[in-house]
């Protein structure tokens, strides 16, 4: 999901407007993307030449621009309270940790080595389950405060959840991506995988930490610095996102302009994961009485991804005009309008958990 600037006390009850019409302002981007990538091969040739060591330079800034804001919110003085409560955190980890990734990898080989063996080349199918590999094994991060504001969550709790995530994301992401990717008989090219995974989440990490710790202690303390300084970067942090959407469907342009019917296929396990993944928290939080202000984000968590991550190993991988990239992609237009759907259904089932 898209992950910036966010912070858990942001003014609760609203949703800014461009997480409102995410779904819109990428569904142009990809628009404007296949008609440049179509009007201008040639540009697009140049801009994916631009790399080192398997690592797409123009892409890489967009990333950056679009995860820094999100890991200065990484408040890791939060892990102090991973005690409290323990039942949200423990569904959080293992829905996010234990099930997700596996449940993706298996709808994904599902769909495209049986249900769609018929409409896609296998070559393709392959680079697609790779994709959706990728975005089961990265779970969101600072969206789900929004997700936890619009149903009054527990901020502080959300807070260390993901602070939790991020610890363990750093670790796990990259063995659980070769694993099933190994698990489906995809050669695992472990060398870019840990360059991906030290550029796009130890290193912003890093980073992030050192500047929300420089802020905190020039402010002496006071939170309010952290969230006016990743203010100031959201404009670049939603530039970055759009500019990589348009990129990437650019780099795609002349094989969705030939098969459209790819995104309906891509979008077809993406939708069945996001609705089961949300149900089996949901279900099993207010099965272990967890309260609702910590179960919606709880469930919320598990659905949503951290498809920057996604994209960007997608490409470290597999290359810029890729199946496994565009499968990331198309993540992005599935899953905000999917998790405004879930957010509805957690406030009217509210009652169930008094």
């Amino acid at each position: 999901m898209t992950d910036h600037a966010l912070s858990s006390d942001a003014p609760a009850g609203g949703i800014g407007t461009f997480e409102k019409y995410l779904s819109v302002w990428v569904a142009l981007c990809i628009l404007a993307g296949i008609l440049l990538g179509n009007l201008l091969p040639g540009l697009f040739e140049f801009l994916a030449e631009i790399e080192f060591a398997s690592v797409n330079l123009v892409v890489a800034i967009l990333i950056w621009a679009m995860v820094f804001p999100m890991m200065v919110n990484v408040d890791f003085a939060s892990l102090k309270h991973i005690g409290d409560r323990p039942k949200g955190l423990v569904l959080t980890l293992v829905v996010n940790w234990l099930i997700k990734p596996f449940t993706m990898a298996a709808l994904g080989v599902f769909f495209f080595t049986y249900v769609f063996s018929g409409l896609i080349p296998p070559a393709d199918a392959e680079h697609y389950i790779a994709g959706l590999i990728l975005l089961g094994a990265a779970p969101c991060t600072a969206m789900v405060f929004v997700w936890s504001q619009l149903t009054r969550g527990d901020a502080t709790y959300t807070l260390v959840q993901v602070s939790v995530n991020d610890v363990i994301m750093v670790f796990a992401f990259a063995p659980i991506v070769a694993l099933l990717l190994g698990v489906t008989d995809i050669a695992v090219p472990w060398d870019t995988l840990i360059l991906s995974t030290l550029l796009y989440v130890v290193v912003p990490l890093a980073a992030g930490a050192y500047v929300r710790h420089r802020l905190l202690q020039r402010s002496n303390g006071d939170a309010a610095a952290v969230s006016a300084f990743t203010e100031t970067l959201k404009p670049w942090s939603i530039l970055g996102l759009l500019a990589t959407v348009t990129l990437l469907f650019g780099f795609q342009g002349d094989v969705i302009v030939e098969k459209p019917l790819i995104i309906v296929l891509i979008a077809v396990p993406l939708l069945i994961q996001s609705y089961g993944i949300f149900f089996l928290a949901y279900g099993a939080a207010k099965a272990w009485n967890v309260p609702f202000n910590v179960a919606a984000p709880c469930a919320l968590i598990g659905t949503s991804n951290f498809f920057e991550l996604a994209v960007a190993v997608a490409i470290s991988l597999f290359g810029l005009n890729s199946g496994a990239a565009l499968a990331t992609v198309v993540g992005v237009l599935v899953e905000v309008p999917v998790m405004l759907s879930l957010v509805a259904f957690a406030n009217r089932t509210r009652h169930w958990f008094e």
